[in-house]
C-alpha cells in the first residue's frame, strides 16, 4: 500500500470531530500504536518515540508544568513523528545526504501529522508536538520559520528532546554521540536551534537524572540489544522469553536472546517478511496513553 493510500485509510478512521469521552480512548490507544508503527519503518529508530516521550516528560516537570500540561507533552513526545507516515522508504531510509528535493519531502511530515490529527479527540491537545518540534527560535525551522515566542512550549519542549534523542542514537552512517557531547551541542547551540529558557532547563536534567536510563533503551529498563554488524538496533520488550529468537531490523541477522545485560548470540539465520512484520508494544502504548485518560 502506498504512504498515499495509508494517509487515506488513517484520515478516515481518525476523521471525526465529537468531543472526547471514554468511548474515544480506543481512538487514542490505535493513535499511538500508529505511531509506534511508523517508527517501525527505519531499523534504526527503535525506541526514539519512547525516549522523546520520557525526556519531553522530565522538561516539563523541570519546568514546572501541571501534571495534565506534563501528560500532554509525553504523549506529544510519542506522536511527533506521526506523518512520517507518508514519506516513501527511498527518502526516509537513505542512508546518503539527502538531495534538496529528497529534504522537501521529509519537510512536509509535520503538516501530514496535523492533518492526521485535525480531528482526532485528543488532537487540539497534542498537535503542536507533531506540527511545530521542528521549529527554531532563529526563524530557521519548518514548516513555518516561526522564531522566539511564536513557538509553543510544547513545540519546543518536544524540538530539544528529538534532537537530542537523534544525537546520542547510532543510525546507519554514524554511531551515537555520548551524552555530554550531546549537551555540549545543546549548549552551543541555545537561542537558535532550541529555546534558550527550555534548554537551560534540559541542561540541568543532567545534574539530576541519571539519562542513561533512557538514552539507548527503547522502554524502561529495557536496553536497545546489539547486532554484531549494525550497532544497537534489536528492540525486545518485557514480555520477550529468555531464548526467543529476535532480529536485527537492519541486517535481519538473528540473535537468540539471552536476557537485557547480556550478549545475544548469533542463531545463523535470517529474517524472513513475518519476523519483520511490525507489531505494536501494547503494554507500553497503554501506559503512555494511560497519562491522559487519567487526566481527561
Amino acid at each position: 500500500m502506498t504512504p498515499k493510500k495509508i494517509l487515506s485509510l488513517v484520515s478516515r478512521f481518525f476523521g471525526q470531530s465529537e468531543p472526547a469521552h471514554s468511548a474515544d480512548q480506543p481512538l487514542l490507544d490505535s493513535l499511538l500504536a500508529l505511531a509506534w508503527v511508523v517508527e517501525a519503518r527505519d531499523p534504526y529508530t527503535g525506541g526514539h518515540l519512547w525516549r522523546v516521550s520520557r525526556y519531553a516528560s522530565l522538561l516539563a516537570r523541570q519546568m514546572g508544568l501541571s501534571d495534565r500540561d506534563a501528560a500532554n507533552v509525553s504523549v506529544g513526545g510519542f506522536v511527533h513523528d506521526l506523518g512520517k507516515i507518508a514519506i516513501p522508504d527511498s527518502v526516509l531510509l537513505k542512508t546518503e545526504r539527502l538531495t534538496d528535493a529528497e529534504y522537501a519531502v521529509i519537510k512536509t511530515h509535520p503538516e501530514i501529522g496535523k492533518r492526521l490529527l485535525a480531528k482526532h479527540p485528543f488532537g487540539e491537545r497534542i498537535a503542536d508536538a507533531v506540527y511545530a518540534h521542528h521549529e527554531r527560535p532563529d526563524g530557521k525551522g519548518y514548516p513555518l520559520g516561526l522564531t522566539g515566542n511564536e513557538i509553543t512550549p510544547m513545540a519546543a519542549i518536544i524540538g530539544i528532546c528529538d534532537a537530542f534523542d537523534a544525537m546520542t542514537s547510532t543510525r546507519s552512517y554514524r554511531k551515537a554521540m555520548s551524552i555530554d557531547d550531546a549537551f555540549a551541542v545543546v549548549r552551543d547551540n541555545l537561542g537558535t536551534q532550541f529555546n534558550r529558557e527550555y534548554g537551560e532547563m534540559f541542561l540541568k536534567l543532567g545534574g539530576s537524572v541519571n539519562l542513561y536510563h533512557i538514552a539507548g533503551h527503547s522502554d524502561e529498563g529495557i536496553p536497545l540489544q546489539h547486532c554484531h554488524t549494525c550497532g544497537p538496533t534489536i528492540v525486545v520488550r518485557s514480555d520477550t522469553p529468555l531464548d526467543a529468537e529476535v532480529f536485527c531490523p537492519a541486517c535481519t541477522t538473528g540473535y537468540r536472546f539471552k536476557g537485557l545485560f547480556s550478549t545475544p548470540r548469533p542463531t545463523g539465520n535470517k529474517a524472513n517478511a513475518a519476523d519483520l512484520a511490525p507489531s505494536p508494544d501494547l503494554a507500553l502504548i497503554e501506559r503512555v496513553a494511560g497519562q491522559l485518560r487519567t487526566l481527561s
